[in-house]
């Protein structure tokens, strides 16, 4: 006859190794990924479940790296702007090799929570510091698509307004007289 003692022991035991069976699928470090959408040479996004039995999700924060650069960030780059003009267009590059000094790069990456992953790259490239040509950038989002990402908002919905009109402050240039 088994022992009061001993049947604790052993349910605690039972219950144990639940437990750490449980907790070794919520620290699983490379989730399975699919693929959703893969647009070359623009935005690549995939995605995952991320879920332990369907319904277990572990709070993940979002994660950007790069430089986002948008459909019309590039459809204002053109031919034969200097240096200076594509690094007010597009931001100082992620990437500006000493090997290659007439290439700047603009890698883009956002891993959200939920597993979808969204990359971009748009290359840059000058002939005699003069803009020659852009590769890449094909299928960028927009800015309002992109704002819709992150705030996983529906596509097409629009933001609350408030109703204080704000005008937004319009420059001006100093005059001659003032010191």
């Amino acid at each position: 006859m088994m022992s009061r003692y001993s049947s604790y022991k052993t349910s605690a035991l039972g219950l144990l190794l639940v437990m750490a069976g449980l907790l070794a699928g919520c620290s699983s470090t490379k989730p399975e990924q699919k693929a959703d959408a893969t647009a070359p040479g623009g935005v690549k996004v995939t995605g995952n479940n991320g879920s332990l039995f369907g319904f277990l999700k572990p709070y993940r924060i979002d994660i950007q790296q790069g430089n986002f650069v948008s459909k019309e960030m590039v459809s204002q780059l053109k031919p034969g702007m200097t240096r200076e003009q594509v690094r007010f267009v597009l931001g100082t590059p992620l990437l500006a090799d000493m090997f290659h000094a007439n290439r700047w790069d603009y890698d883009f990456r956002l891993a959200k929570g939920n597993g979808q992953i969204m990359a971009s790259r748009v290359s840059v490239f000058f002939k005699e510091n003069l803009l020659e040509h852009v590769e890449g950038g094909d299928d960028l989002p927009t800015e309002q698509e992109y704002l819709t990402l992150i705030s996983n908002a529906k596509v097409g919905a629009r933001p609350e307004l408030s109703d204080t009109n704000i005008k937004p402050a319009s420059p001006v240039a100093p005059s001659a007289n003032e010191k």
